[in-house]
């Protein structure tokens, strides 16, 4: 019964004001920025006024506010408040009915700000009250928008009074009041947000009122109001503005407010309205005046303080002068422009800040200046990238960047236009993305420019307006863009592939807003088979990049179980593979749907070679954090080569809830391996095109495949906004190389030595805005809080140089005059930087901030003075590092968190606290600090009685690590420390935010060492015969033994032995070396063991050029050498067994010590060949440094480096000696520490055979070793992945315990066998594949073009990737290692592999005689080249003509094309031509094709492609089941039985003997593969089945019936062999 009465009550009540009367209230305002533990310092605000309210005419009120007092920290800001006394004293008017608050009506000259908070005092009295509703919930309206409101109301019968209650969700808000600034390019993460939001905001409104006449009067109102932020996960603390309102009834007087004489506005509604505070950065406070003047004054400030270096503030003044220019209007700043333009650091400083600007300004500024030519090319090109993405969207803005596009001075300029065109889009992209709906009119003028491009075929021009709509990323685009696919018509499909390509790649910014569009579009290119393998690849990407459900990736998994495509394949596996492992929130979905359909896929994809087609992704997520990072790559292949058609590489980030993409890069190397690799004047002969041509003729329904242009292309991007591509084409090569070798390149070079030689000094500096992230949103008290994150850096370098020559250059000197001159160069350099780094949160407007600000420094100096000297002639370069006066930190880095308050009217009285003040004090309830504050108007005296009643609390609570990190070089007398310093608030709360606050900082010093001083340092550089005379410290390689950490045992042994002489002073031959006296015993062994080697090594390594010097095995292994490596596993464990035994061998090690022994120190005999000396000059003249020397002894093929201490008593060296012991042994000894003799090692290097494949042994072998190398080697063999030894079999076994040794045997050109053993264990890998084919033949000495280096590296580099179709024994293996027996008929060539382009480079035919033995011809160039049997030998025929084996090489006038000998047969060598290698003798034959020509290639090899699953393609490119069908149909068949080809074969298309019924009809059946017959007039002696397609109709012959589809496959008879009557046709 009570809750009816209550709802009867309530159906009649509404706030209510009567009229003729004037209601008094006294209102207070509260905001606290900062964090809610206390002590903690916190900025605030504080209004305190009296409110009047009186009713006037149809539901409007008047409404003064009296008495109004802002307070500024707790202290009455009484500047500010009487500056805004005009207007807090003057009436607005409203409506007001049922509670609502309706239009709001005020003076012209009112400010938005003051407007704003009476908007703070109406929203208290927003009431909507239901009637018949106690408990209700709606969206209500408000000053913050339109948000989810819970509505309680109560009724307290004793007191007679009505208690409401509202609270509001600030995070469910159907339209919330919010302006964003720089977040148009990231991505906000939903699934973040889920677990934890970094904002949360809240208000709790309680109301009691009293029943009056026909309503109800608001007695009191209090509000309480949090919003909180954390750029981590709630768990992790969170910075908080607090917002308190209070309305108190104070009383009704009977006079009513009489309305002001001025006329009012319509101002809006409740609604809050944005004003300056857009345009007011949060990090200072400045008061405008004059701006021009102002900002002259800054602008000289700038550019007279950071000229020897950057000056520290430098960043903040940059971030003044931006501020400046935003508030000054335009006039000012092209007065500014017209004063300074011809200043040139007036001039940079004002460019680098007319693009922060952020407004149409900067784009009207652009423009203007452009189109009158007072920018130059590098100066607008600047200028426009940067505003393109610093400027914020408005209409206004983008009809600016509408009419530069179209404007004929930046149509002319391919640059411009290009930068114009992008920028269009991003303008267009962030107008959309704060934007519910966007315009479809903004891209109307890009789709008629594209329109325009299509219909006149400009590909170039079609490229770019497409990079412009997926800039743009707006769903309208969709139709435009999908008109360019192939799978649109005819008129597309006949575009070039490039077009194709970006049309889909534009659609991946639509993907981020549309994502269920574009997967259907997506998915449909996926599907269509009969694309491009490399669109297919580009769909899979961005179908991922919409981020589908698990539905769509399992349909993706199904289509991939039957996919032929291997590049489709392993990209699509591989991207899936990939996603499985993503840990970031925001690729949740996509990876456990990956995950499902990678179970569903066979594991064997994962196995396919990196020259197949590839995505990778990999990231990290900290989940407390809401931190992580992502790096993207894609690697598009189509035909195997070693360059890809493309490669993609992205790096994205997440912070706090949102992702974006930071950076990507692609470049397309299409053609690019071709151009440089092919002969340039292979397209020139036209005679071999026609002659190729005329053969080709012959094949049924040839067709060529598109000749790829020799194109490179390269884009970048930001934000996922494209801000620059290229197009490298052959045209700009030449004209690139033409502008750097030309005239006019010459005498620039030549201008600038001669300013050199005068001396030249300059100073550059760069300011970047490199971070402007802004949040802006009403609180309820009307007053705007912002969150934001500024980053602002100056860069700068000031450089002097000046050069010299002796002699003198003349006055037209060329450049062949520097390379007989002593050239000076000195260099003094200071490079510094400065950045500053600002994040706020709280109270920004143009008249008061109150906020909690991080503060992050970094300023570093690094000067620099260098002096280089350089004399060709004598062989001779110097450089030096002279002093120069440095700072005492040359690196800083400074963070601390403050809490500020200031007003505009009192910038002196500004407090800038440390939120962990000097004095921490004992907390004291909220609601006693609540209660103090609203007690009293006068908030000095809140302050002060606050805070008398608080206690300190000692300040050694705080967390505070302070440490030094320092070191010494008295080589170079520098000490360098790192000071580390934090203070932070971790004491309260153990987490990430707490640990932020308080004072943090690193620094980096470097000075001289005390009583060290070095006048400079210098490293010295002499070739040839003069470097003895540069040798500062001699060298006598000491004979005494040293002892690791044994120094007292030596100075013992000195005095026990006196005829040992001191180590510094020896003569390098006065005694045997300790190494060869500790190894007598060994020498003696290996001595009376010369005949033949102890080597129990089971297999034989042969030296291939010396058989006489072979390594013989001992008797016990000879049987088991000759077994093949590879051939059981017990035979490679009893090699490893014995190779142990091979370091027993001392015959390579006695004739090194042999060598070593006759002359220790090279230096001794031969002068040094080069010297290199590295010194720290000092003020006492002590030496300090090294010198390393080079010796070469040609007789014994002998080398050594020596690395000496120049300090008088530092004995260290560094001996490296090397010898050649025979073309294919080298061994080299490494000694180091004291007199060489500390440590040492012995390294030897052999190759051989292996049986008869070659071999290389590698062996390390130590004396002794640092105990730390032996530490840190364990350390790294226990890191060693798993996945590394994968595949290895590994054993213990005991072996020498001072030796490493591996050797290495290839079984073929790309399988490895290895054994690598160390002290305790074996370790060994059979049949190792690797993805170069190796250069074997070098070894027996058949490289071809051995005259000439170039040609032979280019054969060496296209061998290691060529691909090998070859033929034994009637089976065919193509180059895809598909292998098929090749039935041929008699006497027919057949096109055994061509150039498949319209290019025809070469083309290689096969053919059986009626003997049965095989026949090629090689056309190439302009010639013929015919090899075939005969008799015993192998005859070769060019042009008709027999060449005698005895006259090869033969080598082709003109063209790289060489023919030799080889083995048993012979080869042809034409690498730049597209064919490697094509090898012919009686039994086999091979074919190679390089790299480049991969997927170019047709014939009975195949394609060259990689796809096994797509081998069998037919001339007319149908892909074929049957491989004899597939043979059959590249045999160029005869044109009459009288050829003398004697070929008596034709291709056909036959009719199935047997009559089929098909779809209930009967139908004859034509084969759609032809099927080889004999001519008319001849009959078979030789048949084959064949397996063919079957096309089937009811009635009649078919035309084109090659183009037709298979309805059935039959098998039917094909001739091989044909006899002719005499009456044949």
């Amino acid at each position: 019964m009570r809750v009816v009465v209550l709802a009867l009550t309530l159906a009649l009540v509404a706030p209510d004001f009567a009229a003729s009367k004037t209601y008094v209230y006294r209102y207070e305002a509260l905001l606290m920025s900062g964090l809610p533990e206390e002590g903690l310092a916190r900025a605030g605000v504080k209004v305190s006024s009296k409110v009047l309210i009186s009713y006037s005419a149809h539901n409007t009120l008047l409404y003064p506010a009296f008495n109004t007092v802002v307070f500024d920290h707790f202290i009455p800001a009484t500047r500010l408040t009487s500056a805004l006394a005009s207007q807090l004293m003057t009436p607005i008017k409203f409506e007001y009915a049922n509670g609502i608050v309706g239009k709001m009506f005020a003076p012209e000259g009112m400010t938005p700000m003051v407007l704003n908070i009476y908007r703070g005092i109406l929203n208290v009295l927003q009431l909507n009250i239901k009637k018949t509703h106690n408990v209700y919930e709606l969206q209500e309206a408000g000053a913050q928008g339109v948000c989810k409101t819970l509505y309680a109301i109560t009724e307290d019968d004793k007191a007679d009074r009505l208690l409401l209650t509202k609270t509001k969700d600030l995070n469910h808000c159907q339209e919330r009041v919010i302006k964003d600034i720089g977040l148009a390019y990231t991505e906000k993460c939903a699934k973040c947000q889920q677990d934890a939001k970094n904002l949360r905001g809240a208000a709790a409104y309680n109301y009691i009122m009293k029943q009056v006449g026909t309503g109800v009067l608001i007695l009191e109102a209090a509000v309480n109001e949090l919003i909180q932020f954390s750029p981590f996960s709630e768990m992790n603390g969170a910075t908080q503005v607090e917002t308190k309102q209070s309305l108190v009834f104070l009383e009704i007087q009977k006079v009513p407010i009489l309305p002001i004489e001025t006329e009012y506005h319509h101002r809006g509604s409740l609604q809050y309205e944005f004003g300056s505070e857009i345009l007011q950065t949060p990090i200072q406070l400045i008061k405008i005046n004059n701006a021009p003047a102002q900002i002259v004054e800054i602008l000289n400030h700038l550019v007279t303080y950071n000229v020897e270096k950057v000056h520290e503030d430098a960043p903040l003044k940059f971030v003044e002068l931006i501020q400046l220019l935003r508030v000054a209007h335009f006039e000012d700043i092209e007065m500014i422009w017209n004063q300074n333009k011809a200043k040139p650091a007036f001039r940079h400083w004002i460019l680098d800040a007319i693009p922060a600007i952020g407004t149409s300004v900067t784009l009207r500024f652009i423009k203007e200046k452009l189109l009158v030519n007072e920018l130059t090319l590098a100066e607008a090109t600047q200028a426009l990238v940067a505003s393109m993405h610093m400027v914020t969207a408005d209409p206004e803005a983008i009809k600016i960047v509408e009419a530069l596009a179209l404007n004929q001075r930046i149509v002319e300029n391919p640059i411009l236009r290009e930068i114009v065109l992008l920028g269009y889009g991003t303008m267009v992209a962030k107008y959309c993305a704060e934007k519910v709906t966007c315009p479809a009119e903004l891209l109307k003028p890009i789709h008629n420019l594209m329109t325009e491009a299509v219909v006149k075929r400009e590909t170039e021009d079609i490229i770019l307006l497409l990079k412009v709509l997926g800039n743009a990323g707006h769903h309208i685009s969709l139709k435009p863009i999908t008109k360019v696919l192939p799978i649109y018509g005819t008129a597309a499909a006949s575009l070039p592939m490039r077009v194709h390509a970006h049309a889909i790649l534009a659609m991946r910014n639509i993907a981020k807003r549309e994502p269920k569009l574009i997967q259907e579009m997506a998915i449909q290119l996926y599907m269509d088979k009969a694309l491009h393998p490399e669109l297919r690849m580009l769909a899979c990407i961005v179908l991922f990049e919409t981020r589908p459900p698990i539905g769509l990736v399992t349909t993706l998994a199904n289509i991939l179980k039957t996919e032929e495509n291997l590049q489709v394949a392993s990209f699509t596996y591989s991207h899936m593979k990939s996603l499985t492992r993503s840990t970031a929130p925001i690729h949740a979905s996509v990876a456990a749907a990956c995950n499902v359909a990678v179970k569903i896929l066979s594991p064997k994809l994962d196995r396919l070679s990196y020259r197949y087609s590839k995505a990778i992704h990999m990231d990290i997520y900290n989940n407390p954090l809401m931190f992580g990072a992502a790096a993207s790559a894609f690697y598009i292949n189509d035909a195997a080569t070693i360059l890809p058609r493309s490669i993609v590489a992205k790096a994205s980030a997440y912070l706090a809830g949102a992702a974006a993409d930071i950076l990507e890069v692609g470049v397309r190397t299409e053609g690019l391996q071709e151009a440089l690799l092919k002969n340039p004047a292979v397209n020139e002969n036209v005679d071999r095109i026609t002659k190729m041509r005329r053969v080709l003729k012959a094949l049924s329904e040839w067709r060529s495949l598109p000749t790829s242009e020799p194109l490179a292309s390269a884009y970048i991007k930001f934000f996922g906004q494209e801000i620059a591509f290229a197009n490298i084409d052959k045209d700009m090569i030449e004209h690139a190389i033409a502008l750097f070798t030309g005239p006019s390149a010459q005498a620039y070079g030549r201008e600038a030595l001669k300013t050199l030689l005068s001396g030249a000094s300059f100073h550059y500096t760069k300011p970047v805005l490199l971070t402007e992230v802004r949040r802006i949103l009403p609180t309820a008290a009307g007053v705007p809080m912002e969150l934001s994150l500024y980053t602002t850096a100056v860069a700068g370098a000031s450089v002097e140089i000046k050069a010299t020559t002796v002699p003198a250059l003349p006055e037209n000197f060329h450049v062949a005059h520097l390379l007989k001159t002593d050239m000076k160069v000195e260099t003094e350099i200071r490079p510094s930087v400065a950045m500053n780094t600002f994040a706020v949160m709280g109270v920004n407007t143009a008249l008061l901030q109150a906020a909690v600000l991080a503060r992050g420094k970094v300023n570093s100096v690094l000067p620099a003075k260098v002096v280089a000297r350089l004399d060709i002639t004598e062989g001779n370069f110097k450089i030096e590092a002279l002093p120069v006066s440095a700072p005492e930190h040359l690196a800083n880095v400074h963070v601390e968190t403050l809490a500020i308050s200031r007003n505009i009217e009192n910038l002196e009285a500004a407090r800038i606290t440390p939120i962990i003040p000097a004095k921490i004090y004992e907390p004291i309830s909220r609601e006693t600090l609540t209660s103090k504050m609203i007690s009293s108007s006068k908030s000095s005296e809140i302050y002060s009685d606050v805070t008398s009643n608080m206690k300190p609390i000692i300040k050694t609570k705080l967390t505070h690590f302070l440490k030094k990190y320092c070191a010494k070089s008295t080589t170079v007398g520098f000490k360098s420390c790192v000071k580390v310093s934090s203070e932070n608030a971790a004491f309260i709360r153990n987490i990430a935010l707490y640990k932020l606050l308080g004072k943090h900082s690193v620094t980096v010093s470097m000075k001289q060492v005390e009583g060290e001083i070095i006048e400079k340092l210098e490293m010295e550089v002499q070739v040839g015969p003069k470097a003895a005379e540069k040798i500062i410290k001699q060298i006598n390689l000491s004979e005494e033994e040293v002892i690791e950490g044994k120094p007292v045992l030596f100075k013992l042994k000195r005095i026990l032995v006196p005829g040992l002489k001191n180590g510094t002073r020896s003569s390098s031959s006065s005694s045997s070396s300790r190494y060869s006296s500790s190894r007598s015993s060994l020498r003696s062994r290996s001595s009376s063991a010369s005949s033949s080697s102890s080597s129990r090594v089971n297999s034989k390594i042969i030296d291939a050029a010396a058989p006489a010097s072979r390594l013989h095995s001992s008797s016990s292994s000879r049987s088991s050498s000759s077994s093949r490596l590879s051939s059981s596993r017990s035979i490679i464990t009893s090699q490893a067994t014995s190779a142990g035994r091979m370091s027993r061998s001392r015959s390579s090690a006695s004739s090194f010590e042999a060598i070593y022994k006759q002359n220790k120190f090279l230096g001794n005999d031969v002068a040094p060949t080069f010297a290199i000396i590295f010194r720290a000059v000092r003020a006492d003249h002590k030496m300090q440094g090294y010198q390393i020397t080079a010796y070469l002894d040609k007789p014994t093929a002998r080398v050594q480096f020596i690395i000496a201490a120049l300090a008088e008593a530092d004995n260290w060296k560094f001996c490296a000696d090397g010898a050649l012991l025979s073309k294919h042994k080298v061994t080299a000894k490494f000694a180091w520490g004291a007199e060489c003799k500390q440590y040492s090692t012995l390294i030897t290097a052999e190759t051989g055979l292996v049986g008869p494949s070659p071999a290389a042994r590698l062996r390390f072998a130590w004396e002794n070793l640092p105990s730390a190398l032996k530490y840190y080697a364990k350390i790294a063999y226990e890191y060693l992945p798993a996945s590394f030894l994968a595949g290895m079999i590994e054993g213990k076994d005991t072996n020498s315990e001072k030796q490493l040794s591996l050797t290495v045997v290839a079984t073929s050109d790309r399988t490895l066998d290895f054994i690598f053993k160390s002290p305790r264990r074996t370790i060994y890998k059979l049949a190792l594949r690797l993805p170069i084919a190796l250069p074997l033949d070098e070894a027996t000495g058949l490289t071809p073009f051995e005259d000439n280096l170039l040609d032979k590296f280019h054969y060496l580099f296209t061998k290691a990737n060529a691909a090998e179709c070859s033929f034994v024994k009637d089976t065919l293996t193509t180059f895809n290692n598909r292998r098929y027996q090749n039935q041929m008929p008699l006497s027919c060539y057949q096109v055994l592999a061509q150039d498949c382009t319209q290019e025809l480079k070469f083309m290689v035919l096969l053919k059986k005689d009626l003997i049965e033995q095989n026949h090629i011809n090689v056309k190439i160039e302009n010639i013929d080249i015919d090899l075939y049997p005969k008799n015993t030998e192998v005859t070769v025929k060019v042009n008709g003509m027999e060449i005698p084996i005895n006259n090869l090489p033969y080598q082709h006038p003109t063209a790289k094309i060489q023919i030799r000998p080889k083995g048993e047969g012979i080869s042809v060598y034409a690498p730049s031509h597209g064919l490697h290698e094509v090898y012919f003798d009686r039994n086999s034959w091979k074919v190679k094709v390089v790299d480049w020509m991969k997927g170019q290639t047709c014939g009975l090899c195949g394609r060259a492609d990689g796809e096994v699953r797509q081998e069998y393609h037919t001339p007319n490119g149908r892909l074929t089941k049957n491989a004899v069908s597939y043979a059959h149909s590249w045999v160029l068949p005869a044109e009459s039985c009288r050829d003398t080809s004697e070929c008596r074969v034709r291709q056909e298309s036959v009719l199935l003997e047997k009559q089929m019924t098909i779809h209930g009809q009967e139908s004859k059946c034509y084969s759609v593969e032809p099927v080889l017959r004999c001519l008319s007039g001849c009959f078979p002696v030789k048949t084959t089945p064949v397996t063919v397609g079957f096309h089937c109709l009811p009635v009649g012959d078919l035309p084109g019936i090659y183009d037709k589809s298979v309805d059935l496959r039959e098998t039917t008879e094909a001739h091989l062999a044909c006899s002719c009557t005499a009456q044949c046709a």
